[in-house]
């Protein structure tokens, strides 16, 4: 029992014995609460009303974060607050992440390849890309290709239709080639917009290996599963589509957040964006550090030490 429940049944007790009857200090005898913990005054700091009013508001922003990556966000904002201190507000105020959730309406202004267990090692080595199923509000189907490079986590593109083709499908990645650059394998299930001819030999063309996984296994292509997951769970599943045109301005929007603003617990809750800047940045200074090396391989030698 914690102490602010010890305190509140010492007090009913009193109260329902009456306080005549029975003194505070015979009270916190019989029940072995000790009379300093019961005359406790909490404190509250001065500027608790200002930490709950910023974790409403991103809590707002962020409706499907927990109580860890809101407190991150705090002290990204420059909040000097103690963990545990959020996880004591966060539960006070009732704020834990609902399981069910409710949709609202809102209004805009290569070859084939056997190793399916291949591990990305750097920027574009490894792309995965699925599909994704929605509704509109008609209870017209919609399609998402969604396209995830593995190793930053950046979701490259989520294309938007009623159906797909595997000349669509050519289309989205001959895109994302000439904007991107080529990666060297490309992940994917055994759908038939992925499997037909006509990709294959596009992807075999481009000098892109394929890797399908084993079929009905999809923890075998468990990245981009996991950014579906964090789709559904933040988008699809909180927003009530009109229309094609529609679904396309919100989820290009959430792409854009995801990428850059949203932190990203595998890399160290840094954003996709920024990580994938801070390798580019680290790849820039490694030939400058081995010019110099070969241009003065031991100044330690060359200072006669």
């Amino acid at each position: 029992m914690s102490p602010e429940r010890r305190r509140r049944t010492v007090a009913d007790v009193r109260r329902r014995l009456g306080p005549e009857q029975v003194s505070e200090r015979r009270a916190c005898r019989v029940l072995g609460q000790s009379r300093t913990t019961q005359r406790y005054q909490a404190r509250r700091p001065a500027n608790e009303r200002h930490l709950l009013a910023e974790m409403r508001r991103l809590a707002r922003e962020r409706p499907r974060f927990g109580c860890e990556r809101i407190h991150r966000q705090l002290v990204a904002c420059g909040w000097r607050v103690n963990e545990k201190r959020v996880h004591r507000l966060w539960k006070r105020e009732n704020m834990q992440v609902p399981r069910k959730q409710h949709r609202r309406r809102r209004f805009p202004g290569g070859s084939e390849n056997s190793c399916v267990r291949r591990r990305a090692e750097h920027k574009d080595h490894v792309w995965s890309y699925d599909f994704v199923i929605d509704r509109t509000e008609d209870g017209r189907q919609l399609r998402l290709l969604v396209v995830i490079d593995e190793y930053t986590r950046e979701c490259l593109a989520i294309e938007v239709a009623r159906s797909f083709t595997a000349e669509d499908v050519i289309g989205v990645l001959q895109y994302l080639f000439a904007v991107r650059g080529t990666p060297q394998h490309i992940r994917s299930d055994n759908g038939p917009e992925f499997v037909a001819n006509t990709v294959r030999r596009w992807l075999e063309r481009a000098t892109v290996k394929t890797l399908f996984i084993a079929k009905g296994s999809p923890w075998e292509n468990g990245y981009v599963e996991s950014f579906n997951g964090k789709l559904r769970d933040e988008l699809l599943n909180s927003e009530l589509f009109l229309s094609t045109e529609e679904t396309r301005w919100v989820i290009d929007r959430w792409r854009l957040d995801y990428n850059h603003h949203r932190p990203h617990s595998a890399l160290e809750f840094q954003t996709p964006a920024a990580y994938a800047a801070g390798l580019l940045a680290s790849v820039r200074a490694t030939p400058s550090l081995q010019q110099a090396s070969r241009t003065n391989p031991n100044p330690l030698t060359e200072a006669g030490t």
